[in-house]
């Protein structure tokens, strides 16, 4: 398998043979660690590091060490031509010019994306603000994988920020393509966003179960949950079961708990500025003494604030020291691939079909919602065109191909006219049955009545349709 020249930008540019491949140069590179050495002599790899980083950024960095390379670090914006101006885009240009590979953080979600779009050679995506993190996903289900054997069908509990938490974010994605159950147990106030379940249930073909139809048996056992996703290969009622805590205990009980910290850098002025209404307990051996997390692996991405205690640290069920060590031959075997200085095996593989969506892309109409987005960033918006993925038509849903924000634009009109005159240049609300109907060639989307009037678009007798389908008179 050659996944040389490669870019890893989220958890879904790798296929689950992919990852199995990677695992398996990691265990084959861990018990010969000095025998890599040279494996990339006159490679020479960029470190960017433009948010605080210290597993992630020491681990790659010791990577290309113990491979022979050589590394050029950046860890302050405050000290490159991005404090004057530059945009993301130039400087990936640049830098990709100097060197052989480039491992970036930003605080920008898809900033990663904009550079491996920019950048001649391979991107390796080391965090981008609050969207994904898919080597630390990478580490996560390599400790999985080590202990487990397997992770399909497998119950895996994600414990506090699931708001923020972009390793969160791309586990949660990657554990759905390997057929695991997730439960979900976020600090109140910081649940999974909306636009990643979305995701979720229609791309990975398991069902979500929300809070406000579990039982409240369900709702209330073990720990405080929100939701459930199943695998495909799951019971489809397991969910709607009074007695789920019982047959999570009898069975197999809860195979991993992934805790993360809050993520504090990334609350609005709001979330700061209040103190949540409720925590969640520290988890500690006293809530780990049931019989469900009897063989339950206790994971964290680090670093640790008050969420996890420390007595934990000696517990066996306690992996998240392994978890940071096993960084650096995950990321010597992930280096070496891109690089294409290693080729592994391909394994048979069952992995979901990637799906196909229409893009939407015009030099006008809606920017991405997401404040955070790289796309909306001023030094960007000179050369950075607004881009989705049509995603739904029912209701229309637009994703950013940035940060996979997803939003539903509230009227449509058609690039075609419909009769191809000035008199028929019409907008309609974007749940009236145009907006299944105009081909994606020709959609055009606004947010407002007042941007379609701008554009010379006039109102329909359908552009005053509510949300829940009912028709204002006009």
């Amino acid at each position: 398998m050659r996944l040389a020249n490669k870019n890893l930008v989220t958890i879904d540019d790798l296929s689950n043979g992919e990852m199995e491949a990677i695992f398996s140069l990691a265990n084959e590179m861990s018990g010969t660690m000095n025998e890599q050495f040279g494996l990339c002599r006159g490679k020479v790899m960029a470190s960017l590091f433009f948010e605080p980083s210290t597993r992630t950024r020491l681990s790659f960095e010791t990577a290309m060490h113990r491979l022979g390379g050589s590394i050029i670090t950046v860890s302050d914006v405050g000290a490159t031509s991005l404090a004057k101006g530059e945009s993301i885009a130039d400087m990936a240009r640049v830098i990709g010019s100097y060197v052989d590979l480039i491992v970036i953080r930003h605080p920008w979600e898809g900033a990663a994306r904009v550079v491996a779009d920019y950048s001649s050679v391979p991107v390796i995506n080391a965090g981008d603000g609050g969207h994904q993190h898919p080597t630390q996903t990478l580490c996560d289900l390599y400790t999985i994988q080590k202990d487990k054997k397997t992770i399909k069908g497998l119950n895996i509990a994600l414990w506090g920020d699931l708001k923020y938490g972009r390793t969160v974010h791309s586990l949660i994605f990657a554990l759905a393509k390997f057929g695991a159950n997730i439960l979900f147990y976020p600090t109140p106030g910081l649940k999974v966003p909306e636009h990643v379940l979305k995701k979720l249930t229609m791309e990975y073909g398991g069902e979500l179960e929300r809070r406000d139809t579990l039982n409240r048996t369900v709702k209330d056992s073990l720990i405080p949950l929100d939701a459930i996703y199943l695998t495909p290969s799951s019971p489809h009622q397991l969910a709607m079961m009074p007695n789920l805590n019982l047959q999570v205990e009898t069975r197999t009980g809860i195979d991993a708990l992934y805790v993360t910290r809050p993520q504090k850098e990334r609350f609005t002025a709001a979330e700061k500025g209040q103190e949540l209404k409720k925590s969640h307990p520290v988890v500690d051996k006293k809530m780990l003494r049931g019989k469900a997390f009897r063989q339950t692996l206790v994971m964290h991405p680090l670093p640790r604030v008050d969420e996890l205690a420390y007595e934990l640290d000696a517990d066996p069920r306690s992996r998240y020291f392994q978890q940071a060590a096993q960084g650096v031959p995950v990321r010597m075997a992930l280096i070496s691939l891109l690089l294409g200085i290693k080729e592994v095996p391909l394994p048979a593989e069952d992995t979901l079909p990637e799906i196909e969506y229409p893009l939407y892309r015009r030099e006008f109409g809606p920017s991405c919602p997401n404040p955070r987005c790289v796309s909306i960033q001023e030094t960007e918006t000179k050369y950075l065109q607004p881009e989705f993925k049509v995603v739904n038509r029912e209701p229309l849903t637009l994703r950013c191909t940035y940060c996979e924000h997803g939003f539903e634009p509230r009227y449509v009109a058609s690039s075609d006219w419909h009769k191809g005159t000035i008199a028929t240049k019409k907008y309609h609300s974007a749940v009236s049955h145009w907006a299944r109907k105009i081909r994606p060639e020709y959609l055009i989307v606004f947010n407002s009545e007042e941007e379609a009037l701008a554009r010379g678009f006039k109102p329909s007798r359908f552009s005053g349709m509510r949300r829940q389908g009912k028709s204002k008179k006009q």
